[in-house]
């Protein structure tokens, strides 16, 4: 990767302060552990032959050592409150649809009870809008519902995260407005996704011959205002349904929209999701059930209407009997359905030595080239190794999990108590009005209304409606941002700052699109560890587009927000260690670099 400006985030932070104490700073905060005294039980009588251990005498004092163990705790713990306390509230702004329609069809809605129009009742939104006002626990209980289904996890979202950064102190544009140029444009895209999600992604490359895609890239070319990746200027096959990040930009209201490094190199599915997994003795394919393009949703109006009423779905999807690898759009919605371990595995991936004879046990790089962080203190200790305390690869899995919490949190306290935007199912249900039923007050802009894919779509579906690849549809929360991206997010930023992102990947592979049981060789640029785990980020997240259940500008906001809170766990956790250790260092999703 190119070299960037180096940005150290702990500028305006505290460190503990020194405290004179028996036990000196160097010998508590310079050596490699802490002796942990060891309990001492005596045998019950019942155990023959085992003779009882003498009683130790029990001092009244701690051992100094203790005492200063003891107190770093304290001190750790309270400058690390004392640093996120420091970061002020971030504004929050949005794109005030919420305000500008009375029916609220600018907002999201699902869940509650719809008259036949699809538009909410006004006392159920009255009651959805208290409880996200007051945040109040016992207020969410007063929510009437219009069906089985129910509300995902709003108080949750409430939650004091005791690492890492405030979800209120995170700020992200706001969402593009119903009626706006570039909420058409987006709905143009994922309309396209849902009409090609079953064309092999091997077909999204500058010297394609399929018409499909071809047409998809010349009308998302002609949009007024798309902020996908470009090359050149332009839309590409090659840059079609790629990934972008945005940053809030205080002069810029609709942000800051970035290319990823990577996102653009190679195969738009991550090597981490094309490998096998080792997993100590056993091992997990990199081979997933997939769904049948028979598999569609929410295109007859009474199925879409009792989904936005929060009925429990009556259809299933139908899944191939023969597993394969990640080949199509359709592949990757299934595979981020129920939210895949994706991050415990690049992890592994990453962790486990590699050179054994069975690749499926053995991970990417051998034991003379580990994977690791160059400043990993572990790489110069002569007599010491990582394990699950630090640095080693179960300590790496423990951020991870707590990284997929608080960044759901972050992005979930953004969609209730900030923004409560529409989804892409319920726009759709407003353009079949608009056009089959009449109705003019839906301002949806032309450039979609006019838009060739809505139109292909229609003939495939015989409605204006959405296709959706789950029965269900999206979850019970409104759009923006996207919570998988999040999640995406803070798991790429925790690896890049513990594995040297620079490293090549040797014998790249794609799906065989002829037999997508087989992997074949990928001949192209390097790809690197770095610009894997950006793509393995955006897949998570930007894979549920092709579901039809997210916009872009979802996913690419949630980009910032799993990074912040990335950044913001790895700052308190750096706070924590006791290793001589020169700190954090790794790319953000705008190519800068970052040390902490």
């Amino acid at each position: 990767m190119a070299d960037h400006p180096n940005i150290s985030t702990e500028s305006y932070l505290a460190s503990p302060a020194p405290r004179a104490a028996t036990v000196t700073r160097r010998s508590l905060l310079g050596s490699a552990g802490i002796a942990a005294g060891a309990a001492v039980l005596a045998a019950p009588p019942n155990m023959l032959g085992i003779a009882t251990a003498a009683a130790q005498p029990v001092s009244a004092d701690p051992r100094p050592l203790d005492a200063a163990f003891k107190r770093r705790t304290f001190e750790v713990r309270g400058v690390c409150a004392g640093n996120i306390e420091k970061i002020p509230i971030a504004p929050h702004p949005t794109n005030g649809d919420e305000a500008r329609y009375t029916n609220k069809v600018g907002s999201d809605s699902r869940g509650l009870p719809h008259d036949q129009r699809g538009e909410v009742e006004q006392v159920a939104w009255q009651a959805l809008h208290a409880a996200c006002q007051s945040a109040d626990p016992a207020d969410f209980e007063k929510i009437p519902l219009g069906g089985t289904r129910k509300l995902v996890n709003p108080v949750g979202t409430l939650a004091v995260s005791l690492s890492g950064i405030n979800p209120t102190q995170i700020a992200i544009p706001p969402a593009p407005a119903l009626a706006s140029a570039e909420r058409g444009g987006e709905a143009v895209e994922v309309y396209w996704q849902s009409l090609l999600r079953d064309v092999p992604l091997t077909e999204l490359r500058d010297d394609t011959s399929n018409r499909d895609v071809l047409a998809a890239t010349e009308e998302i070319n002609k949009l007024a205002d798309f902020r996908g990746p470009k090359s050149g200027g332009q839309v590409t096959p090659g840059t079609l349904f790629r990934a972008n990040a945005l940053y809030f930009d205080p002069a810029d209201p609709k942000g800051r929209s970035v290319t990823p490094p990577g996102v653009l190199d190679g195969p738009l599915i991550s090597q981490f999701l094309l490998r096998d997994v080792p997993y100590a003795s056993q091992w997990i394919s990199a081979q997933i059930r997939t769904a049948l393009p028979t598999s569609e949703f929410q295109t007859e109006y009474e199925e879409w209407l009792a989904t936005q009423n929060g009925a429990t779905p009556k259809r299933r999807i139908q899944f191939d009997a023969t597993p394969r690898y990640i080949t199509t759009g359709r592949d990757l919605a299934e595979y981020i359905h129920t939210g895949p371990a994706l991050g415990w595995a690049a992890a592994l991936i990453l962790g486990t030595p590699g050179g054994g004879a069975d690749p499926r046990y053995t991970g990417m790089y051998p034991p003379t080239e580990p994977a690791s962080y160059p400043s990993n203190p572990y790489r110069k200790s002569k007599t010491q190794q990582p394990a699950g305390g630090t640095f080693g690869l179960q300590y790496v899995q423990a951020l991870l999990a707590t990284g997929i919490s608080n960044s759901v949190r972050a992005a979930y306290w953004q969609k209730y108590f900030v923004h409560r935007a529409v989804r892409p199912e319920a726009y759709g249900g407003l353009a079949h009005h608009r056009l089959a039923n009449g109705v003019s007050d839906y301002p949806l802009h032309d450039s979609f209304l006019k838009s060739e894919a809505l139109d292909r779509s229609k003939a495939k579906y015989g409605t204006y409606l959405l296709s959706q690849t789950y029965p269900e549809a999206a979850p019970f929360h409104s759009t923006y941002p996207g919570g998988a991206t999040s999640v995406g997010a803070v798991t790429a930023t925790i690896l890049k700052a513990f594995f040297d992102e620079s490293r090549v990947i040797a014998n790249p592979v794609q799906p065989d699109p002829a037999d997508p049981t087989k992997l074949v060789p990928y001949n192209g640029p390097p790809l690197t560890v770095g610009g894997e785990l950006n793509k393995l980020a955006v897949n998570f997240g930007f894979g549920r587009n092709w579901a039809g259940i997210h916009w872009r500008s979802d996913a690419s906001a949630s980009m910032a927000i799993g990074e912040e809170v990335g950044i913001g766990m790895l700052r308190d956790e750096r706070m924590t260690l006791r290793e001589p250790f020169d700190g954090f260092s790794f790319t953000r999703f705008d190519g800068s670099r970052v040390t902490i």
